[in-house]
């Protein structure tokens, strides 16, 4: 836990000095932001071309929870462009496969099992959060290990899957098996957003990031207090409360956030070991985003 009363000296002094604003402006205010609070919090946050950038607890291990399904999604994409997969192509769901106890819009609308495309089930993994959905994205692949070894193979080194969403869902400890860090994180948003490289087709690239932007999980996180007409294109994740200790293991959100003038920065933030309640956990995560917001605003000429 941060000291309030020193954080707070640290920024009155800086402003006291006269000094430009910069990133360790916006480095206080997220010290302030997370001060009092009883919980572990990780945050990385990129401007564009490289500028105006900082992390807290950025090379921190945090458990994904279902931030995973964007780099599940991005793997999928990558084999829909090799051509071994299809948007088009349908996949069956079997009732046997929508189990009571994931959290599965699809099985609401299909409870007998149904037949969609490889675009839909995609659509409900990322968009909202499907469990079911992710894991039969991961069956298609070959399983967990595909998605890490495609990420390892593009060298990205602080991120691991092992496990799909019914092993983590009824295995409080397993879940930390499937991790990155804030700046991994953010290097996978900037790497895949950015395209250098053409990691993904065009239609793929428009595709995901379509879908990115029409998340309807987590209103009350990155974009909580953001202007309603805010563009973002994230993803969350929500582990729910331990029964006994009542600590929370995550409670996530990484994305893109548009500025008006056009110009974007990336954000991850992580929230583990919280002892707080999901409200407070969630407004960490729009405090810094909206502190984030107000910062890139004002450093614009």
């Amino acid at each position: 836990m941060k000291n309030t009363a020193f954080t707070l000296l640290l920024l009155l002094v800086y402003l006291a000095q006269g000094c430009k604003q910069g990133p360790e402006t916006l480095r206080l205010e997220i010290e302030r932001i997370i001060a009092s609070k009883n919980a572990i919090v990780g945050v990385a946050i990129n401007g564009m071309d490289g500028k105006d950038t900082l992390s807290i607890n950025g090379e921190r291990h945090f458990p994904m929870q279902s931030v995973f399904k964007f780099p599940i999604a991005l793997k999928v994409l990558a084999e829909v462009d090799r051509g071994v997969l299809s948007l088009e192509q349908k996949v069956d769901i079997k009732k046997s496969e929508l189990l009571p106890g994931l959290w599965s819009p699809i099985r609401e609308k299909y409870p007998e099992g149904g037949t969609l495309t490889l675009a839909e089930v995609i659509e409900y993994t990322v968009a909202l959060s499907d469990n079911v959905g992710c894991d039969v994205l991961l069956r298609l692949l070959g399983g967990p290990e595909v998605v890490e070894n495609h990420f390892t193979e593009l060298g990205f080194k602080d991120f691991a899957v092992k496990i799909n969403e019914e092993i983590m869902q009824n295995n409080w400890d397993l879940q930390f098996q499937n991790w990155t860090t804030p700046k991994e994180a953010n290097r996978i948003l900037a790497t895949f957003y950015e395209n250098k490289g053409d990691l993904l087709s065009k239609e793929s690239y428009d595709f995901i990031w379509d879908i990115m932007k029409g998340t309807q999980t987590g209103k009350k996180r990155l974009r909580g207090q953001l202007p309603t007409d805010a563009i973002v294109a994230h993803k969350t994740g929500w582990s729910g409360k331990h029964k006994e200790t009542g600590i929370t293991a995550a409670v996530n959100n990484v994305g893109i956030v548009f500025l008006p003038t056009g110009e974007y920065f990336s954000i991850s933030v992580f929230v583990t070991e919280s002892a707080e309640d999901l409200a407070t956990n969630e407004k960490i995560i729009a405090d810094i985003a909206k502190a984030a917001w107000d910062y890139f605003i004002n450093e614009q000429p």
